[in-house]
């Protein structure tokens, strides 16, 4: 909305109407604004949500070995990161860039989708809430409709990166072709040539090579949103564990999207240079800002949750990102804490059905999702039950020391993420 008065303003010489156009400008007031206005929201929304007694009903300290009681802690607080994140991003956002658009449709979406799980589960008083195959399907679709949309909108295009040899110095150099395109390359890491073209996977099926790649890349994009939700949601399960590695994974998906964005940085990286991505810059700064501020009161001991509200919402907006920017072969690498967190209970589930068939009761961990694998005593395990990793780790810690070694982890894997871009 400012983006757009300010360049009006601009032709009639309003001194510093200007700076408006600049990105790392609007992308900065919006990282100070959105981590201002949650930092303002958590406070005012905590004090609603104690006074008409409204908290959480699933934790409590059965689950920590330190005792700490966390039922009745105001839950829901996703709904304070979304409105952090898009106030801003309407204020400071060019709300017709069809990236900007897709983000903000994916937040109001898992948003409503992880509100309807927290308001069954609290209000309704279901301990499962919302069914898991609604949820699926809410990601699902979410996912359905940005691949589409990433295949079908004509504002979708990008100029693919080509390695030449300079003609004087015999060097190796990236040039961009210089006519937009729809494209089904993607970034793939530890490559020389550093790209994945969708419609080489299906190139054999002639005619309709074409628009089974685009199909291909559809079910891929719904696979990253679904994983990457799910994901987040998993590792919601200690005070600022969350939010603190979505911020960071944020800041590493802010920085891709800026030199996708820019066409000197792209022939650097050898990378797909993306036109009009530079507005995912500003939405993630107002994603960091609104976690950052949301940690005021969610850090430990926390005042407030997000519940699914905030953690499939999060999951989301950053698989969308990551597939808007044709980075979402990275995934693996930045998300890898949320990676470990579903294969570990998929590993869990999977090994106890397995022996159960059996007569036996064998688990791996001794707790799943695997951050509380680091905080569960040898009193709390089943006495019937045979682990596999029943002494690792020998030191039970903390929650705030787990969750600061998660961030740790989190962001070495993001200064890796984007190292990879160099990686031949």
């Amino acid at each position: 909305m400012l983006y757009y008065i300010f360049r009006f303003l601009e032709q009639y010489n309003i001194p510093g109407s200007h700076m408006w156009q600049y990105v790392s400008f609007r992308a900065l007031l919006t990282l100070i604004l959105s981590l201002v206005l949650s930092a303002w929201l958590g406070e005012k929304f905590i004090k609603y949500m104690r006074k008409r007694k409204i908290g959480e009903t699933q934790r409590d300290a059965s689950i920590d070995p330190f005792g700490v009681k966390k039922i009745g802690t105001p839950s829901m607080g996703g709904i304070v990161i979304i409105i952090a994140i898009l106030l801003p991003v309407l204020l400071l956002g060019r709300m017709r860039n069809i990236y900007i658009i897709l983000m903000v449709i994916t937040t109001v979406w898992l948003g409503f989708l992880g509100f309807c799980d927290d308001y069954i589960k609290i209000f309704r008083k279901h301990k499962d809430g919302l069914k898991g195959k609604y949820k699926i399907v809410g990601q699902v679709s979410i996912g359905l409709i940005v691949g589409l949309v990433l295949w079908l909108s004509p504002d979708v295009v990008m100029h693919e990166n080509v390695e030449t040899v300079h003609k004087a110095t015999q060097e190796t150099v990236v040039v961009h072709k210089n006519a937009p395109e729809k494209s089904l390359k993607t970034t793939i890491p530890f490559v020389k040539n550093h790209n994945l073209d969708y419609g080489s996977l299906t190139s054999w099926m002639g005619k309709a090579s074409g628009a089974a790649g685009w199909a291909l890349f559809v079910i891929m994009t719904i696979l990253v949103v679904t994983a990457v939700s799910n994901g987040a949601n998993l590792n919601d399960g200690m005070d600022g564990m969350c939010a603190g590695n979505s911020a960071i994974m944020g800041v590493a998906l802010g920085i891709l999207a800026y030199v996708s964005s820019h066409l000197e940085y792209a022939s650097y990286l050898n990378i797909m240079y993306i036109p009009g991505t530079q507005e995912l810059v500003v939405f993630m700064c107002a994603f960091v800002g609104a976690l950052i501020g949301f940690l005021w009161y969610n850090a430990y001991p926390a005042q407030m949750f997000m519940g699914d509200t905030g953690s499939l919402t999060i999951g989301g907006i950053i698989g969308v990102c990551a597939v808007i920017i044709h980075k979402e072969l990275l995934v693996p690498i930045l998300c890898g804490v949320f990676l470990m967190e579903s294969l570990s209970v998929i590993i869990q589930t999977q090994v106890y059905k397995y022996y159960k068939r059996k007569g036996q009761k064998v688990r791996v961990f001794r707790s799943t999702p695997i951050h509380d694998n680091f905080r569960k005593l040898d009193k709390d395990l089943a006495p019937d039950s045979k682990y596999v990793l029943r002494n690792w780790p020998r030191d039970k810690f903390h929650e705030a020391k787990i969750t600061t070694r998660f961030w740790i982890f989190t962001i070495i894997l993001a200064a890796f993420t984007i190292i990879t871009l160099k990686i031949r």
